[in-house]
């Protein structure tokens, strides 16, 4: 599946929907109408056409050609393609429609794999060799994107790749399941799909691939009259560097622009949109809020743009340092402090966007990322990429989604609108975004910032009469939401089922409710995270059931082909399904799981070996699966025996609870407490210090898992989970050094304000973690008050938007169904718990029939 949210977006304003359900704005190319021929096969996907001959037998790798296209060769390049290779038995694929082409190379996507309009999948070298040299002539003329994971062939939009044909699978030095290939040795490791072509160390070049890769290392900077010091950020449109140049020695900051790459809501790519920008820099010569203009020149095909170096910080990166609400314990000090340096950081936002309004220039990508704060204190707007004329009276054709303008403003307008966002997203960061799915979200933004800042009234009306428009006072959909903190629990329980209900689609069969984008993987939509187990799962701890989606789920999860995770696949679904009543049915999943290979499975509780071995002792009273329960603690105890760094991500294994050692600490401990055998708390401990270890100690007294670049809290990947398996393990075993530690890791459910409120990676997470923890109530009553930053009106219900904030989801790791099992947690009157996180399991389980060992 494509890893973008944006992409996720095309579809549908409200959720994040597949762009196969795209409906009639989003047609496919017309090539896709064209019928199939006898003794071939043709598989849809959401982002790819696939094509195959019924007798074709591909390797399981080797080298594939992808084909590039600008937009205005699209069609002649896809009948190219068909022509040559619908005649020749040659399997190929291609992206369906062009909205998703425009999505997949725009600046945002992902560099490694953008560009590809085409994949081609030759038997061997020879027929590799064979179609590029043909498809090179029939394609002359077609210009396309270079594809920066690939070699390309001879000067036109040809490019070779050695990878995986089909889907295999291994662990990655970092302990994650990664796509695979085959080495020499036949052992499976990670194919290697970054922006780089990288050919696998055991695999010869062919030899007429030779002069292309010499062609292109002979491409060098060395005739710039600049030096590249280093790289400031990447984008699918080029890099932005910092260096100097040769002569003088003055520092500057090139601007890269990528031909046909980088594409915006215009179909404007890179090159287009900086040379634009030079255009609008003159313009702007002199101007103390606009960077100075030095240079402009081509190196290849890469155009730059080269201006004054501003030794700066955004003031997106000066907000996050000091923003008092994601600090434990902020006090109305701390509060006041920050709303009088914010107060002037607005003004002079607007004085220098004024500065560009007397020049007849309309900026149209204004947020804080864009906006840099000299060592002086002086504000510089940089990023002219899609400015306009005022008189144009122009839209924005690239901005950022927490400031983009709606449709019905033009020209200034568009600035005045994200000035208006700015004015309330420094005191509620990244919640603009919710005004994409209902402006009205201004008012009650406005209401719990009063709440919470010393700022004037007067300044939050006035941008909130600039975000909904004049003659509005309030929103009725707003005013009557039963908000969690101040409505009842009941109240806040059936507005949020009432949501949840209302979106349901129980006619579809890829998923049940709508979540974030991972249910459209395969299984997705079933599943215990993302897809309906995880609903209904919420559902029915807070005291609602609903038979006929039930029914849904069973009937789905017979169907459909997945892999045996707890919390993305088919582990998850017999623990819900068991949970709800259908034994029979959980344990014929249990046994479909069995047959997995498992060598290539993590280790972690979300898609790996603790969250199946958790699920298989559930169902320990199967001699069978008893004694696979037993192994797959072997398994993960010979696994773990290894030493951790102190970095959580990137390269190295995550820490935390979904996917880090803390996931195996519990598996050990839910262990123990059915076994009985001691040394499964020894396994426990040492699992949870690895995770403890990727910890680090904040200045403000909060524990927290280290990410080197930033530090987490959640409930995910972060010290929430770590708390919650350490809390447990405390219960069995005290120590005063642990004990300590913990208290550590809770000050994260302090905080007052978290930018998003899913459960796994978000504020319901800590609002689950402080009551099961037991933190004092006020604890508990701000974390729960806190969660209206981002309650949102749904059918007459209440609903939550799921991670990215781009769309409302309803699934249980990042939407509401997450918020309602979080506020049952803290609220409900009967117990409420994450699978294996409550009462010790072996009393959850309808299905168990004895009781365990005395411990």
């Amino acid at each position: 599946m494509y890893e973008s949210y944006e992409f996720y977006c095309l579809a549908d304003r409200r959720f994040y929907e597949t762009p196969a359900n795209r409906g009639a704005q989003h047609p496919d190319f017309a090539i896709t109408q064209r019928p199939v021929l006898t003794g071939w096969r043709h598989v849809p996907g959401e982002q790819w056409m696939h094509y195959a001959p019924d007798d074709l037998r591909l390797p399981q790798q080797g080298w594939k050609i992808h084909v590039s296209a600008r937009l205005q060769d699209v069609q002649r390049t896809l009948e190219a393609v068909w022509e040559y290779c619908v005649p020749r038995g040659i399997a190929f694929k291609f992206l369906r429609n062009e909205a998703v082409l425009v999505m997949v190379n725009s600046k945002a996507a992902p560099r490694g794999s953008s560009g590809k309009l085409v994949t081609i999948y030759p038997t061997d070298d020879a027929q590799c060799e064979l179609i590029l040299k043909e498809l090179n002539e029939v394609l002359a003329g077609v210009e396309g994107p270079y594809i920066l994971s690939d070699l390309r062939y001879a000067e036109g939009p040809l490019f070779v790749r050695y990878g995986a044909f089909v889907s295999r699978h291994c662990l990655s030095p970092a302990g994650e399941r990664v796509l695979a290939i085959e080495d020499a040795h036949g052992n499976l490791v990670p194919d290697h799909r970054g922006p780089t072509f990288v050919t696998p160390p055991w695999v010869p070049l062919p030899d007429f691939l030779q002069p292309h890769l010499d062609a292109r290392n002979a491409v060098t900077t060395n005739d710039l009259a600049y030096t590249i010091d280093g790289v400031i950020q990447f984008s699918n449109g080029g890099g932005v560097y910092v260096g100097h140049h040769n002569e003088t020695g003055d520092r500057v900051v090139l601007k890269e622009g990528r031909p046909y790459a980088g594409l915006d809501m215009a179909g404007r790519d890179a090159v287009t949109r900086i040379a634009h920008e030079r255009d609008i820099l003159e313009q702007l010569d002199g101007l103390d809020a606009v960077p100075k203009l030095h240079d402009y020149l081509q190196l290849g095909e890469h155009h730059f743009l080269v201006q004054e170096h501003i030794d700066s910080v955004s003031l997106q990166r000066e907000l996050v340092r000091r923003y008092p609400l994601t600090h434990p314990d902020a006090t109305e000090a701390d509060k006041a402090a920050y709303a009088e340096w914010a107060s002037a950081m607005i003004a002079k936002v607007g004085e220098a966007v004024g500065q560009l309004h007397e020049r007849g220039v309309v900026f149209c990508d204004l947020h804080p990322d864009n906006l840099l704060l000299g060592v002086d204190g002086e504000l510089t707007l940089i990023d002219f990429e899609v400015a306009t004329k005022a008189e144009d009276q122009a839209r924005s054709t690239l901005a950022h989604p927490g400031y983009a303008a709606p449709q019905d403003r033009q020209g200034v307008d568009v600035d005045r609108y994200a000035l208006a966002c700015i004015a309330l997203g420094v005191y509620a960061p990244q919640a603009t975004i919710l005004l994409n799915l209902h402006p009205g979200k201004a008012f009650q933004l406005a209401d719990m910032i009063a709440d919470t800042f010393p700022v004037p009234r007067t300044t939050l009306d006035d941008a909130v009469k600039t975000i909904v428009g004049p003659g509005k006072t309030h929103d009725p959909d707003m005013v009557d939401l039963a908000l969690p903190g101040k409505a009842e629990w009941t109240e806040v329980r059936d507005a949020l089922t009432k949501a949840i209900v209302a979106s349901a689609t129980p006619e579809r069969t890829d998923r049940l409710f709508p979540g974030d984008i991972a249910q459209f993987r395969d299984g997705g939509g079933i599943d215990l995270a993302t897809g309906a187990a995880g609903v209904l799962y919420a559902l029915s701890k807070t005291g609602s059931r609903f038979p006929q989606y039930d029914e849904w789920l069973r009937k789905r999860a017979v169907d459909t082909e997945t892999g045996p995770g707890l919390y993305d696949g088919l582990h998850g679904v017999a623990h819900v399904l068991d949970e709800l009543g259908y034994q029979q049915d959980a344990l014929d999943l249990v046994d479909r799981t069995l047959a997995d290979d498992w060598s290539s499975r993590e280790l972690g509780l979300h898609s790996g070996l603790a969250g199946i071995g958790l699920n298989l002792l559930r169902f320990d009273t199967e001699p069978a699966l008893r004694a696979q329960a037993v192994h797959v603690l072997d398994l993960v105890a010979d696994r773990l025996q290894t030493d951790v760094p102190e970095i959580s991500g990137g390269q190295h294994a995550r820490a935390g609870l979904m996917y880090g050692s803390s996931g195996p600490a519990l598996l050990f401990l839910n262990a123990f407490e059915q076994l009985g055998d001691t040394g499964l708390l020894d396994l426990a401990e040492i699992a949870i210090r690895q995770d403890l270890k990727r910890t680090v100690l904040t200045e403000d007294g909060m524990r927290q898992v280290n990410q080197g670049w930033r530090t987490l809290p959640y409930l995910e990947e972060g010290s929430a989970g770590v708390a919650l398996v350490l809390e447990r393990y405390l219960r069995h075993r005290p120590s005063e050094e642990l004990a300590a530690t913990l208290q550590e890791l809770k000050r994260v459910t302090h905080c007052d304000y978290y930018v998003q409120p899913g459960l796994f990676m978000g504020r319901a997470g800590l609002v689950l973690t402080a009551a099961a923890l037991g933190e004092d109530q006020a604890t508990v009553d701000d974390l729960v008050h806190g969660l209206g930053w981002h309650a949102m009106p749904f059918e007459g219900g209440l609903a939550y938007p799921g991670n990215q904030l781009l769309r409302l989801s309803m699934d249980l790791a990042t939407g509401s169904a997450g918020v309602l099992l979080a506020l049952g947690t803290a609220l409900h009157d009967a117990p409420v718990a994450l699978p294996f996180l409550g009462p010790p399991q072996w009393s959850e389980s309808p299905s168990r029939r004895s009781a365990p060992k005395e411990v």
